[in-house]
């Protein structure tokens, strides 16, 4: 028996094969990038010298005499003005009044007596009291030795100043940036609304804050501590935030099944289980306030900054040596201490010492031992203050000038050489094609490379961060500003790539190489223009040394994770199939690492950007100087505020651009 199958008919609606996928043309944005700096070549060549909007140092434009006005206006209203009578001046009281507790109790004479409440043996008692509660007795013993070398180095009442400002603006900061950070952490909302402004809080430059501050609440210990404060918000903020929302999602459901209050969940589940990772963030924050508190002497802030600025106007490096010096020594101390806060609880499991059991008694015994010193320090003047005539530090003092003499003497042919190669080869071409070039043509160029790199949104963004520029009236300085970032993160990335991909590839190089650098994070910016001030002199050059191993560690840091974030599978594919070790680096890591490689392209910009300004105070000139002049010279405070502006606005389009870029390289 045979069964008919009937042929299906043919209908207007029969599937047909699917036609060839047509290939999609991309485009190459390196070309594109490349086609528009060669169009900006050719134009600059035929209108080079028109237009520039160059401005003499002490010329003014209306925008500056308006910041003049304004600040006089201010000045002369202080004290009638019910804004400042009854919120600005309550604010500056309140601040002023902590930071003059915190300096009479370790710092300076008060209340009728020659010496501080806690002179320097009740300091370091404190110290390493309080270091070994929170770590354990190498970090005391550390604390220890590094408050007594402050002593020795003849700095005693500076290191102690620098460290009540530190503590004042550290617990101010803390004070709304823990709260904050909680309600980020359970608010997705407020998390939205949050993050923007703390990404523009933290691509701010640090010498942004201190100009609008000083309008409000004149120079001084106080706006150095609001300032301080303010800048070092945003890590405990963050960090905080990130350690709620890191918090299992099991253990936040379990606290509400067994019937937990939110206020109960926060405080008996959320918190507790977020402690290591908010200390983490405390640490960050002291971090930041120690090295703003030392850019901060320029509005007149006490302590080890004022003693380098001093020494960088006069170059006198050996004293900003060892002024640099004891600040990298407090930086150390207080990061070992807060980092072992972090982890002490897991130290302490892991450890299995004996007396565990007997550490009550023993903090008991110890916090006895500490308040026994500081009642000597408070007693008796040998115990208050330090003993010597800081024979130390002028040894210190001497050696670096000797060294820095030897350099000079010895080494100036090789250090002009490179300078003046370097300087001549990128840097000079690279100024002139921005400074010579109409503002116009820049500012076209840069917001096409924006909008080719980032997208439509980071060009529009360019575009208005242009427009801003110009209406600041310092575009000439702001370009040469932008020369120097320009070439220093250049250097900054071929020393990443280079450093980065030595360390992804090899854990041994990566364990030598890590603690250096997380220690250079640790110093702050001033320290890193002393030595290269020795090697180069006060000339813009030392200011792009210095911001390129300023802004290494962190560039270095970050390629080298993405490096280490390859697969071993594709790499053992790419072996496989005969590829040398040059291949497998440059065909596979690297382009699998673009993400990572914008991204330390992004920290590089913002790290640079802060550094070459700082520089302002060695010869980097452009807007560094300008802030640096508005605060010591009343008619350019204007300027000054202006150029802090410009500033602002070179971090908010470099942030923009990279971010964006490297959003769509990572997409």
């Amino acid at each position: 028996m045979t069964v008919a199958v009937e042929k299906p008919r043919k209908t207007g609606t029969e599937e047909r094969p699917p036609a060839p996928a047509r290939r999609v043309r991309t485009v190459n944005r390196s070309l594109v990038v490349a086609a528009i700096l060669l169009v900006w070549l050719v134009l600059f060549a035929v209108l080079r010298g028109r237009q520039t909007l160059s401005l003499a140092a002490a010329d003014l434009t209306d925008l500056h005499r308006w910041f003049n006005d304004v600040n006089d206006s201010i000045g002369a209203n202080r004290n009638s003005n019910p804004l400042f009578l009854y919120f600005f001046n309550e604010i500056r009281l309140v601040i002023d009044t902590l930071v003059t507790f915190v300096q009479e109790l370790i710092s300076q004479p008060g209340a009728g007596r020659p010496v501080p409440q806690i002179g320097w043996l009740g300091v370091v008692g404190i110290a390493g009291y309080l270091s070994w509660a929170v770590g354990n007795w190498r970090v005391a013993l550390l604390a220890v030795a590094g408050f007594t070398f402050l002593g020795l180095q003849g700095l005693w009442q500076e290191s102690m100043d620098t460290l009540a400002l530190t503590v004042s603006a550290v617990f101010v900061a803390l004070l709304f940036a823990i709260p904050l950070g909680v309600w980020a952490g359970l608010s997705d909302r407020f998390h939205r609304i949050v993050t923007p402004f703390l990404d523009f809080m933290q691509t701010m430059p640090t010498f942004v804050y201190l100009a609008p501050l000083t309008l409000f609440f004149l120079i001084g210990p106080a706006s150095a501590t609001i300032a301080t404060a303010i800048y070092a918000a945003p890590p405990a903020i963050r960090i905080t935030a990130h350690a709620i929302r890191s918090v299992p999602e099991t253990t936040v459901e379990a606290a509400d099944s067994l019937g937990a209050t939110r206020r109960q969940a926060l405080l008996k589940v959320l918190l507790p289980m977020s402690r290591r990772t908010v200390v983490m963030g405390v640490n960050q924050t002291i971090m930041a306030a120690l090295a703003m508190v030392t850019i901060a002497a320029l509005i007149d802030a006490p302590g080890l900054g004022k003693t380098v600025v001093q020494a960088l106007q006069s170059l006198d490096v050996g004293t900003a040596f060892n002024a640099g010096l004891a600040i990298v020594v407090m930086a150390i101390v207080l990061d070992r201490v807060t980092t072992a806060a972090s982890a002490r609880a897991d130290t302490a499991r892991g450890s299995g010492s004996p007396l565990l059991k007997w550490r009550r008694q023993l903090l008991a015994a110890g916090g006895v031992a500490a308040l026994v010193l500081v009642y000597l320090s408070h007693t008796y003047v040998w115990a208050a203050e330090f003993p010597g005539e800081g024979a130390t530090g002028s040894s210190i003092a001497k050696t670096a000038a000797d060294v820095t003499t030897w350099a000079q003497d010895n080494l100036s042919g090789l250090t002009n050489a490179f300078r003046d190669a370097l300087t001549n080869a990128l840097l000079n071409p690279f100024q002139a094609l921005l400074t010579d070039s109409p503002w116009w043509l820049v500012g076209a160029a840069l917001v096409a490379v924006g909008a080719v790199l980032g997208g439509w949104r980071a060009g529009a963004t360019t575009a208005v961060c242009v427009g801003l520029l110009v209406a600041t009236g310092v575009w000439s300085d702001a370009m040469t500003t932008l020369a120097s970032t320009a070439v220093a993160t250049v250097l900054v990335m071929l020393l990443g790539v280079v450093l980065g991909v030595w360390m992804g590839r090899s854990a041994l190089v990566d364990r030598l190489l890590r603690p250096s650098l997380d220690a250079a994070q640790v110093m702050p910016p001033f320290v890193y223009l002393v030595p290269f001030l020795a090697l180069f002199g006060a000339t813009r050059f030392t200011a792009i040394v210095a911001a390129v191993v300023y802004a290494a560690p962190v560039a270095i840091k970050i390629i080298a994770d993405g490096v280490r974030a390859v697969p071993a599978t594709t790499v053992e594919a790419a072996t496989s199939t005969g590829c040398n070790t040059w291949q497998i680096i440059t065909k596979v890591q690297l382009p699998m690492s673009r993400g990572a490689l914008t991204l330390a392209t992004n920290q590089g910009l913002i790290y640079v950007l802060s550094m070459v300004v700082v520089g302002g105070l060695v010869g980097a000139g452009a807007l560094g100087y300008d802030v640096v002049a508005g605060f010591s010279q009343g008619q350019l405070y204007g300027k000054g505020l202006a150029a802090g502006l410009a500033i602002v606005l070179l971090g908010v389009m470099f942030d923009r651009i990279t971010q964006a870029a490297a959003r769509r390289t990572s997409a």
